[in-house]
């Protein structure tokens, strides 16, 4: 008979540490994307105010990594990259997104191994959402 050991966490939501973590993370992406130049293309596409991103990016987290579903209970199904159609989102755009959030994720102390999952999930879901140089 083989014991299988229980996961560590229930949910990547618990894993993170909850509500307050993910806020924590959003906020310090949003930060970073406004003051470091490196993230100047991603920034631009996010107009002059970021609250709406900055809300929005929470609850969809929230409920994406298995929390309260804060997004879908406002606006429904998330249809990303129909919701993201309007942008222009090419290999640079992907690259920033992907790299400041690595950075907040680094910055607001995500666990590692949570860090590298995440990663890989948002990378797969970054790719998934480019509509600029694509070929068809």
């Amino acid at each position: 008979m083989q014991i299988q050991e229980k996961p560590k966490f229930n949910s990547v939501f618990e894993w993170i540490g909850g509500e307050a973590n993910i806020k924590a993370m959003v906020e310090r992406f949003y930060d970073l994307m406004d003051i470091e130049p490196v993230y100047q293309e991603l920034r631009a596409a996010h107009g002059t105010d970021l609250s709406n991103g900055r809300e929005r990016l929470f609850w969809f987290l929230c409920g994406w990594m298995g929390g309260p579903q804060h997004y879908t209970e406002r606006f429904g199904h998330p249809m990303l990259r129909a919701r993201h159609m309007p942008f222009s989102i090419g290999i640079a755009e992907r690259d920033q997104w992907l790299a400041c959030m690595n950075q907040a994720m680094l910055e607001t102390g995500v666990d590692l191994e949570l860090q590298k999952r995440l990663g890989e999930s948002f990378f797969q879901t970054a790719d998934w959402m480019r509509n600029k140089g694509v070929p068809s």
